[in-house]
């Protein structure tokens, strides 16, 4: 028979047996996740140099259109990244004002793109003809009383109404993502312009658009990785997790009275 005193001395021998080991895995888990974060944070600084390296301009590139792009995304991208990282409420807030942004690009410089494709189709050579004299008899009527001023401001009628925010919408978006787009897009779109304008080049300026897209939309995507959590559980100590386990004991245990014991 198992007297008290020996059922004590066991279970707490057990005790002792079933914290080591608890011990022991708390430090593996510990070292996993600390190895989890230093390569998540070792991945989001090789991003950071990558972007950086993106838009830097120590180093010209080939194209005159891309070296115009990295200065362009300089000065645009942190006003885009600013905008873009206060719409924490939901995800489709992000969607939206990403979803507006790369259309807006798209609209202000499809007209410029169709101009430049006319100019380098060429318009056909038309000979004027020749002016012919025409006799015309014109009455003297009597104009002493009127204004020979003409406002201009009224020929050709009323001139373009300027873009609102509802017409700047895509259905079914997130309205906050679509009034932040507007906004941002409304202290972009001047320099976004003249910049593609600056250059003459056919080839420069195809490249110009197509990467600028291009990089607008890989920008987006590092801002929201930026955004979301590593999902990485919080690192711990076992010394921690020994005092909250102790923390939320109620009290010392008593030894069972059965001789019985199961671990």
């Amino acid at each position: 028979m198992i007297n008290r005193q020996q059922l004590a001395e066991e279970l707490k021998l057990r005790k002792q047996i079933r914290k080591a080991i608890q011990i022991v895995k708390e430090r593996k888990k510990a070292a996993a996740h600390v190895a989890l974060q230093e390569e998540d944070e070792l991945r989001n600084i090789i991003r950071r140099l990558i972007n950086e390296a993106e838009v830097g301009d120590e180093v010209p590139e080939h194209s005159t259109g891309i070296n115009f792009l990295k200065e362009l995304l300089t000065k645009i991208l942190p006003k885009l990244e600013k905008a873009y990282k206060r719409l924490t409420t939901s995800k489709e807030q992000r969607e939206s004002f990403r979803a507006h942004v790369v259309k807006k690009i798209q609209d202000m410089l499809a007209p410029e793109k169709v101009l430049d494709q006319a100019a380098a189709d060429g318009e056909p050579d038309i000979e004027p003809e020749p002016l012919q004299e025409i006799d015309i008899e014109i009455e003297d009527d009597d104009v002493s009383g009127a204004d020979p001023f003409i406002d201009v401001d009224t020929v050709g009628g009323e001139e373009p109404a300027e873009d609102t925010v509802e017409d700047f919408g895509i259905e079914g978006l997130d309205l906050t993502g679509r009034n932040a787009a507007f906004k941002i897009m409304k202290e972009v779109e001047s320099i976004i312009v003249d910049t593609y304008n600056e250059l003459g080049d056919e080839k420069d300026k195809t490249e110009f658009y197509d990467y600028l897209i291009t990089n607008i939309k890989m920008h987006f995507d590092n801002f929201e990785s930026e955004l979301q959590p590593s999902g990485l559980p919080e690192p711990t100590t076992p010394e921690y997790e020994q005092e909250k386990e102790a923390s939320d004991m109620p009290g010392e245990e008593s030894a069972p009275e059965e001789e019985t014991i199961e671990i």
